[in-house]
């Protein structure tokens, strides 16, 4: 059997998958990783991108945060891949219980994913910052400047910036899935971004998959190791036949 092959089977047997995705899981819809050697950190602007999208950033430069944030944080043309189809099948069938991502585009519930845990939250959703009513996207692509509520207040968008906590609930949430499942699929992240990365040690089950273009400081740990685009590794699975 090819590595493929065992995680076709390993899904087939498994009561309880839980999917913990990175950025790698979005390029392949033409979404960049901020961390790629193509990707926003390795690319020159005024200002990093980490201080640019930090909260000190947004609270004391709102209007420039919100044209770097509109120019390169916002892909609304962005279409699901095989993996986000996949899994959304996979969930269909009963056997994936949650999706845990980092990445804030919404791919996930787009290709028909329900149970989507959002570590870093979403640029769907974004809110006023006095009263909390809360916008769609689209207000925040068709504004200019800083958008603003009816009420005057500013609108933050629904994601965790730097200096910013993970919300609890849903780390909460995330820790009760992994260490509830029997196989833990990790897909298209490096593991190397704290402290989402450190849910991993939470799982206690002997199906441990890493399916990732590079390595990782975690391959030691797992059971099955899949180097190559998460995609295609999907696109050659069966779920929808079963």
């Amino acid at each position: 059997m090819n590595e493929t092959e065992i995680l076709q089977e390993m899904t087939e047997k498994a009561a309880s998958i839980v999917f913990f995705g990175g950025a790698g899981v979005s390029t392949e819809s033409g979404i960049p990783d901020f961390r790629s050697v193509d990707g926003l950190y390795s690319q020159t602007y005024q200002y990093p991108p980490e201080t640019i999208l930090s909260h000190e950033f947004f609270m004391n430069n709102t209007e420039e945060f919100y044209h770097f944030y509109r120019n390169k944080m916002l892909y609304l043309e962005a279409k699901p891949n095989d993996a986000h189809v996949k899994l959304a099948e996979l969930e269909a069938h009963g056997k994936l219980k949650v999706v845990i991502t980092q990445n804030i585009d919404g791919l996930h519930q787009l290709a028909g994913s329900k149970q989507v845990l959002e570590l870093h939250g979403s640029v769907h959703r974004n809110y006023c910052m006095r009263c909390h009513q809360f916008y769609p996207v689209q207000m925040i692509q068709e504004s200019q400047g800083v958008p603003k509520c009816n009420c005057g207040g500013t609108i933050k968008p629904d994601v965790v910036l730097y200096g910013e906590g993970l919300n609890s609930d849903v780390m909460s949430q995330s820790v009760a899935a992994i260490r509830n499942a029997d196989v833990l699929i990790i897909g298209g992240t490096s593991l190397g971004v704290y402290p989402a990365a450190g849910l991993i040690d939470y799982y206690r089950g002997k199906n441990l998959v890493l399916v990732n273009k590079s390595s990782t400081p975690m391959d030691s740990r797992a059971n099955l190791i899949i180097k190559g685009s998460i995609g295609q590794v999907f696109k050659q699975l069966k779920w929808s036949e079963n």
